[in-house]
């Protein structure tokens, strides 16, 4: 194989147990190479056998974020419940750091991997796919890896609910503040709302850029809402998720502006936190412990069916407006 790939043994070695030092068009020749061979068939076997390692590993994007913190509690008990360990990795949104987490947890040998990527786009996801380990994607599709296996929640939908209670609300003036460029999730929301905002007719909805999923980000937006004269400041905000909203809140409340008096808020999530926020946060509700266990049992799935292409597995679960005193 090494001679195929014109590379040396320790080359291939370090693709096969450690993919993350090797440089993507070396490792690309390698990957080929294997394929040519039917190797990575064989390295299935004799590395992630069902029943040879009981544990598994979950690369969680940011656990700073408690929307992640409750979808790796949900993976937990489902785990324990199946008897399988779990190892958890925290990405922290930082590309780099993922892909060091994956390669820690492919060298563990772990029995698969459930990950929610920082990048979706990323070869590491491809990579984790031709070393042959059994991979659920949560909270997330894969952008470009859709014969992965994945468990996410409908995000149009969920957009959809937002915008619609608050055009039912009265509204008429909405805004939407995430960040779409850059989060196939956050389109989807900003999709949904906007569907919905064309069927009612005489409402607007205006995309205000968040520049991530951080309270700091959603404080910053609401700033910049804030400083607009009244005539063109939004009359509701619907947001990427519900740290976005608590730090538009928080800027709101600075600059003198009463929730939802002067300015409704809706969320996306249902942390806990939202239940405790003052006033009260009006959010959209993701069943964070269920997207987790549903990845457990997926994975537990893909060991028993040991199949090198397994068919394509997506499950998809449905949000719920919360309704508290913010909107």
């Amino acid at each position: 194989m090494a001679e195929r790939a014109g590379v040396s043994a320790g080359t291939v070695s370090n693709v096969l147990n450690r993919p993350f030092y090797v440089n993507s068009d070396t490792r690309e020749r390698v990957l080929d190479a294997i394929r040519d061979l039917d190797f990575v068939p064989r390295q299935r076997a004799r590395q992630y056998r069902p029943g040879r390692l009981r544990t598994i590993g979950m690369a969680a994007a940011n656990l700073s974020n408690p929307f992640f913190v409750d979808v790796v509690l949900g993976a937990d008990a489902a785990a324990s419940e199946l008897d399988l360990g779990m190892v958890v990795t925290n990405s922290a949104y930082d590309a780099d750091r993922e892909n060091q987490n994956l390669d820690l947890l492919v060298q563990q040998r772990v029995q698969g991997i459930i990950i929610s990527p920082v990048d979706e786009k990323s070869s590491s996801l491809q990579m984790l796919r031709d070393r042959g380990v059994p991979t659920v994607f949560v909270d997330r599709v894969g952008e470009h890896h859709t014969t992965a296996w994945s468990v996410v929640v409908d995000d149009r939908i969920g957009g959809r609910i937002g915008a619609q209670h608050l055009i039912d609300a009265g509204y008429r003036r909405i805004a939407f503040v995430g960040h779409p460029d850059r989060s196939p999730k956050v389109r989807d929301r900003v999709d949904g709302a906007l569907e919905v905002v064309a069927e009612a007719g005489g409402v607007s909805l205006d995309v205000i850029e968040a520049e991530s999923w951080t309270v700091e980000a959603g404080r910053a937006a609401g700033e910049l809402i804030a400083d607009r004269r009244v005539e063109r400041r939004p009359e509701a905000i619907l947001c990427a998720n519900d740290m976005v909203a608590l730090g538009a809140i928080q800027a709101f409340a600075r600059a003198g502006l009463r929730v939802p008096e002067d300015i409704a808020v809706v969320g996306y999530d249902d942390i806990a936190w939202a239940e405790v926020s003052s006033p009260r946060l009006t959010t959209i509700r993701q069943p964070r412990e269920l997207l987790g266990a549903t990845a457990v049992r997926m994975i537990r799935e893909l060991f028993r069916q040991d199949a090198a292409q397994p068919e394509n597995n997506h499950v998809m679960l449905r949000p719920e407006l919360v309704l508290r005193d913010s909107a």
